[in-house]
């Protein structure tokens, strides 16, 4: 028989958990519920990390947690303080006992670990302090505290292009900590705000909702917001804690919740320590790619498989102001689904850096479902590393991010469709066996080999390993996609695939001429086959030159903009007369396999997939019948104004 517990601000954890005796703690709930049970938490600001004891059984025994309808929760990571001093001008000190952080004080742990390669020759801490909700930056001494300097511009080290920093006026409020033997003391530059009237938070808490064992399973959060958490730089090679995370479990969903201001990561779902936590910063003995791969194996001699491990679904929350990822996970993500999120100003405070960053960053993303997202005003919008097979990116709206989408290492088969690319930068692709169906790409798009990482890929559906590979770049397919030039001088379109085979056929007869003799070697003399038709190129995009069927256009003017008005989003574009219903409705056997993999492009449960739907879900007429190049079935010759979001 199920329970319902209840938590408010007026209750006492010495209570029963009751509607009329509720606890005082979510953690006192925490503690009592077990599977089949609710967790019904009441209006109220809740200074707490709370850490699920027990899982739920199954999809439909599970443990839910929810904040009471119409009711506003908030979880916070931080504690307010409230006795600040005054030391000179508008600079402040409070004197905190190292008590109130337990065994992890922020300020003396530092942002470090595999692939963060800055800032050189400083450490930035995991504690920040708030000002009625802003966060400041992390001064480099008490002296830099009395004048700090704005920042209007920086470099961005992805494109080695300045950019100006989103909000000039917060770089000015600055703090500095030293961390004693028995207490804590924040320096903090207010700028005339009197920090003990105002509400000033410091950062305590690791997390705000993440258990600290693994395998607590089938958990449900919902309708929450949470914010201020410590988290950790969280590489692939490492423990990866969030905000709010499964911690190496299965089957949790997180919904509704509205996530922000995490120092790393917000929601993670993926793996722990006991496969690998930092070597390459720790040991130093080998690269960090050896011990990625040595994690893979690893995690499958202890128990990684769908069985156990991932399945989670994410949907429905807002996340954002969060240092690296508002979504991070590698080898504990598997078979799940990330689907209505609106995610943005990810890693753009930029106070560190380091090759882990996005606004949804995962590893081993096998059979991974992401789509209907609005992704904006990130550093970069999706990366996928390592093993993306059977992963989708479909129907997402990524706009003003420094890059939109990154797919690395991997060998597919891996679909991309029906999304919509609107930054300046919108595609690189180190990879190989992706399929790009009817999409809209308005920049810059890079194509690379990559022929000194071998990775991992797997059986279709499975977290068995079947083999490893380089990356030969190719073995892609570019079908109904628009291309729009013009917000950048760099290649936009199929142009960079010049010189590839049309045909898997072509290829191999090119290899079997250089005889049985030359085996690798001739595999790779050769550049792989694409397959690419039924394009539109506009303002200068340029296309694959053997390409066949296409709206070749380069000399129009499409007009191209997105604009947010209010909470809504507008997409806008010219399109010639010869716009018409002239592209193919692409499916499984439409694709074909990937060469190295040999794999098809599926389904997660193995079935034939269909791609006759456009980016607002809108019906296509049959599998055989012809529809419009790009994401939305409705584009139309002349102008088009369409809402997006």
């Amino acid at each position: 028989m199920s329970t319902e517990y209840h938590v408010s601000k007026d209750g006492s954890d010495a209570n029963t958990g009751s509607q009329e005796a509720p606890f005082l703690t979510i953690g006192a709930a925490a503690s009592a519920a077990r599977a089949g049970d609710a967790v019904v938490v009441h209006q109220g600001v809740y200074r707490e990390w709370v850490k699920p004891k027990e899982g739920g059984l199954s999809g439909s025994r599970r443990i839910t947690y929810t904040a009471a309808q119409n009711e506003k929760v908030v979880i916070k990571g931080s504690e307010r303080v409230q006795n600040w001093e005054n030391v000179e001008g508008s600079v402040w000190k409070a004197v905190l006992p190292n008590g109130m952080f337990g065994n992890w004080n922020p300020y003396r742990e530092i942002v470090t670990g595999d692939w963060m390669v800055y800032p050189a020759g400083r450490r930035i801490h995991l504690g920040d302090v708030y000002l009625n909700g802003m966060s400041f930056y992390e001064a480099e001494s008490y002296h830099a505290l009395i004048n700090p300097k704005p920042r209007a511009e920086i470099l961005d080290h992805w494109t080695d292009e300045i950019v100006p920093v989103r909000n000039v006026d917060q770089t000015k409020y600055v703090w500095f900590a030293e961390v004693g033997d028995d207490t804590t003391t924040i320096y903090a530059n207010f700028h005339g705000a009197d920090p003990n009237r105002e509400l000033t938070e410091v950062n305590v808490r690791k997390c705000c909702f993440y258990p600290d064992k693994t395998g607590v399973n089938y958990i449900t959060v919902r309708g929450f917001e949470m914010a201020h958490a410590a988290t950790p730089w969280a590489p692939p090679t490492g423990d990866q804690p969030g905000l709010i995370g499964a911690n190496w479990s299965k089957g949790w969903i997180i919904e509704k919740n509205v996530i922000h201001d995490a120092k790393c990561s917000a929601i993670s779902i993926g793996k722990e320590a006991s496969t690998g936590d930092n070597y390459r910063t720790n040991r130093g003995d080998k690269p960090g790619y050896q011990y990625q791969l040595e994690s893979v194996f690893t995690a499958r001699k202890t128990g990684w498989s769908k069985e156990k491990i991932g399945s989670h679904i994410i949907r429905q929350n807002t996340v954002y102001d969060c240092g690296q990822n508002g979504v991070v996970g590698h080898l504990g993500c598997v078979f799940s689904e990330i689907y209505g999120n609106h995610i943005y100003n990810i890693a753009l405070k930029r106070e560190f850096y380091g090759y882990e960053i996005a606004g949804i960053k995962l590893h081993a993303a096998i059979d991974v479902q992401i789509h209907h997202n609005y992704i904006h005003d990130c550093s970069l919008g999706t990366w996928l590393d390592w093993q993306a097979q059977g992963t989708r990116i479909s129907k997402n709206l990524y706009n003003n991010n420094n890059r939109d989408l990154f797919v690395e290492v991997s060998h597919g088969p891996y679909l991309v469709d029906h999304n919509i690319f609107g930054s300046k930068y919108t595609l690189d692709n180190h990879a190989q066996g992706g399929a790009y169906v009817n999409n809209f790409f308005a920049g810059k798009i890079m194509l690379k080999k990559i022929l000194n990482r071998a990775t991992p890929y797997h059986a279709p559906h499975s977290t068995d390993v079947t083999g490893y590979a380089m990356v030969y770049g190719a073995d892609d397919r570019f079908f109904g996609n628009i291309f729009v030039g013009g917000k950048t001088q760099d290649t936009v379109g199929t142009a960079i695939y010049n010189g590839c085979a049309t045909s898997l056929d072509e290829y191999i007869k090119m290899v079997d001429a250089e005889g049985m003799g030359c085996d690798l070697e001739a595999f790779e003399k050769f550049e792989q086959p694409v397959y690419i038709a039924d394009n539109a190129y506009f303002n200068g995009a340029e296309s694959f030159d053997k390409e066949k069927t296409n709206i070749n256009r380069p000399d129009f003017d499409a007009h191209f903009m997105i604009e947010p008005v209010g909470y809504e989003v507008y997409f806008e574009l010219d399109l010639p007369d010869e716009f018409v219903e002239n592209c193919a409705v692409h499916d499984t056997y439409s694709l074909g396999r990937v060469r190295i993999v040999d794999a098809d492009f599926e389904n997660p449960d193995g079935s034939p997939l269909t791609l006759n739907t456009g980016y607002g879900d809108d019906e296509e007429d049959s599998l055989y019948d012809k529809t419009v190049a790009g994401p939305i079935a409705g584009l139309k010759p002349g102008h088009n104004r369409v809402k997006i979001w």
